[in-house]
């Protein structure tokens, strides 16, 4: 029966896991914890092929307790019964330690029906998580573990395992195959840190080899975009737009413009569109308002050609947003008045900004509004606020050029 090379050569011990070494080194924590040999409760969280699997198992190995998988995708309540029935029988004399993988497609009442007994430890639970805990996992269980983060695996240490795999592979044959520098390189980098992807590209190389070298034409052909990292629902999908804005905002226009690449190859146009129409108002704002119309119309010309060639125009948005002044005035403004509202600072409409029309026949009262056109330089002295925020101030002139030459124009007339 076919086993995958992955599954082949996954590590027996910590010392051959590659990776993760702020948790798995000699001062690691999660190291420090196996070897005192009592395991708590824990979740691990973090991208595919990066070594949640194969740690569970190793500590499952260094304990005396039996061990039960579940994966959540295909598990449910029946299997947690299951294994609940098994408590405090031969079957189970030091308890159970549940690794359950992708907890987070557990719902609340399946997490929940494993609390008793997490809490009296009969069951050890280690879960796995490429999603954010924080956000997928129910309170009652995540304050019953702890959580260590499982990170992409770095080129380094992605080709040690590249090399374990040839190894391995090449044990099998009669005439070993070795690799040309540049693909080994090649390999170890555009997996994206997913070591799993990794061995399985050296497995179908060596499955499709001609020849006793592998070259790194072969290595980019089975390779192609397997470094993307992106789910479309998922945290990566989050934590690129959050990074596609923050580094407008942060007038960084060659990370704009590598966050803006991962997300046109990810294909999510829509995305992308989004977050750059937004950084024109709340990033740049009144520091440089004609961004806006120049983002919008960049914005639709992309949406209009489709990739690959709306590119263009997004890339020409992003620069020009990462180069403008910035200010965050406007947002600051409207925030400040939303608050106001949600407290219930209101109060009625001042009589001279009402709809006189509203009054109807025979009740027309004097509205005393005075028509800013009729006075010099189109202003005069008049309240628009409620008498319950009178002095109420919302907005305040940002630092940029802009803003100040307004504030200026504007003390002059209402000296």
């Amino acid at each position: 029966m076919y086993k995958p090379l992955a599954d082949e050569i996954r590590p027996a011990s910590l010392e051959d896991v590659v990776g993760q070494r702020h948790i798995l080194g000699p001062d690691g924590m999660l190291r420090r914890i196996v070897e005192s040999g009592q395991i708590p409760n824990m979740i691990f969280y973090g991208p595919s092929g990066t070594g949640k699997t194969t740690v569970a198992r190793i500590i499952a190995q260094r304990t005396n307790r039996s061990l039960r998988k579940l994966n959540a995708t295909t598990a449910g309540i029946a299997d947690i019964k299951r294994i609940i029935d098994e408590l405090d029988t031969f079957l189970t004399p030091g308890g159970v330690l549940l690794y359950l993988d992708e907890i987070q497609y557990f719902n609340k009442k399946q997490q929940q029906s494993l609390l008793e007994f997490i809490e009296d430890g009969r069951i050890t639970l280690i879960a796995s998580t490429t999603e954010n805990p924080y956000f997928t996992v129910f309170n009652a269980i995540l304050s019953r573990c702890t959580v260590f983060e499982f990170k992409p695996v770095e080129p380094a240490d992605v080709r040690r395992a590249v090399l374990r795999a040839a190894e391995l592979l090449n044990a099998e044959r009669t005439a070993p195959l070795c690799f040309e520098d540049a693909a080994l390189t090649h390999i170890s980098t555009a997996c994206g840190g997913d070591v799993r992807k990794a061995i399985n590209a050296v497995e179908l190389l060596f499955s499709a080899a001609r020849g006793e070298v592998i070259a790194l034409a072969d290595a980019q052909a089975i390779t192609q975009r397997s470094a993307m990292r992106y789910d479309r629902e998922g945290d990566e999908h989050f934590d690129i737009l959050s990074a596609l804005m923050k580094s407008l905002r942060g007038s960084d226009p060659d990370a704009a413009l590598h966050y803006l690449a991962r997300l046109l190859e990810a294909g999510d146009l829509i995305g992308a569109c989004r977050r750059i129409l937004c950084s024109a108002s709340e990033d740049i704002g009144l520091a440089y308002p004609q961004a806006v119309p120049i983002v919008k119309a960049c914005v639709d010309s992309a949406l209009q050609l489709g990739l690959p060639e709306g590119r263009l125009h997004l890339a020409e948005a992003c620069i020009l947003l990462a180069t403008a002044p910035k200010s965050n005035s406007g947002v600051m403004a409207i925030d400040r008045a939303i608050a106001d509202v949600r407290a219930g600072r209101t109060g009625p409409i001042p009589r001279e900004l009402q709809n006189v029309h509203a009054d109807g026949a025979g009740f027309e009262r004097e509205q005393g509004y005075l028509y800013p056109h009729s006075f010099p330089s189109h202003w005069v002295k008049q309240q628009y606020l409620p008498d319950a925020l009178k002095n109420a101030r919302y907005y305040e002139y940002g630092d940029n050029k802009t803003e100040q030459a307004a504030r200026r124009y504007w003390e002059e007339i209402k000296k």
